[in-house]
């Protein structure tokens, strides 16, 4: 007797295919309490004070990643993102003597390395993020007494958040995200007198619109 042939297994399709790579471009704003603490050495002693500013701003960059459809409503992936920041708080004093300064905390540019899962209902893409932030923060100040300072590192944090993506197209999907990013703290000593430590930490939120071109 001949049998008949086994069918070749059929690959299994889903009414939208998230998987595979893409590329994309990405806007939005940031912005946050960044909490300073300082302890500065005078000639009466230490003086020590804590000033909270609210940081704001937009940025914009590039993103990149692969998602992998695991069943009909699964999306599994990971993302590489990376962003020129305006993110900035701005502080000023002045005092009756004639006596003014002013100094700036920026965000550079950040970055973030992040997993994402999520729920697909066809197009649309309920997802979770979290993982690796990076970003460059930079500190300047002046006073009238002619002195000023600048300061820059770059810094690893942690980065967690939440978004939707809606396939506009087979290939090109349109995506808004919400980032909670912290980088840590920038941190210095001996700015004038030995003894003198500052330290600023700058953790703030993003919102986004991102779109995408699938491979």
């Amino acid at each position: 007797m001949i049998s008949e042939p086994v069918p070749a297994p059929v690959a299994e399709r889903f009414a939208y295919d998230w998987s595979g790579l893409y590329i994309g471009v990405h806007g939005g704003i940031g912005g946050g309490e960044f909490d300073n603490s300082y302890l500065i050495e005078t000639e009466v002693g230490p003086i020590g004070y804590n000033v909270s500013d609210r940081a704001f701003g937009g940025f914009g960059g590039v993103q990149a990643g692969y998602n992998h459809q695991l069943a009909p409503n699964w999306v599994a992936g990971v993302e590489v993102d990376f962003s020129l920041s305006g993110i900035k708080a701005e502080h000023s004093e002045s005092s009756s003597e004639g006596f003014s300064s002013r100094y700036a905390i920026q965000i550079d540019w950040f970055g973030t390395l992040r997993g994402r899962l999520g729920y697909a209902q066809d197009n649309v893409l309920f997802y979770g993020t979290g993982g690796a932030a990076y970003g460059r923060i930079s500190y300047s100040d002046s006073d009238s007494d002619g002195f000023n300072e600048a300061l820059a590192d770059t810094n690893l944090g942690w980065t967690a958040g939440a978004g939707v993506e809606y396939g506009i197209t087979n290939d090109i999907t349109l995506k808004t995200e919400y980032l909670y990013v912290d980088l840590g703290s920038l941190k210095a000593t001996n700015l004038i007198y030995t003894g003198d430590r500052i330290e600023m930490d700058t953790a703030f939120h993003t919102l986004k619109t991102g779109l995408n071109y699938k491979f």
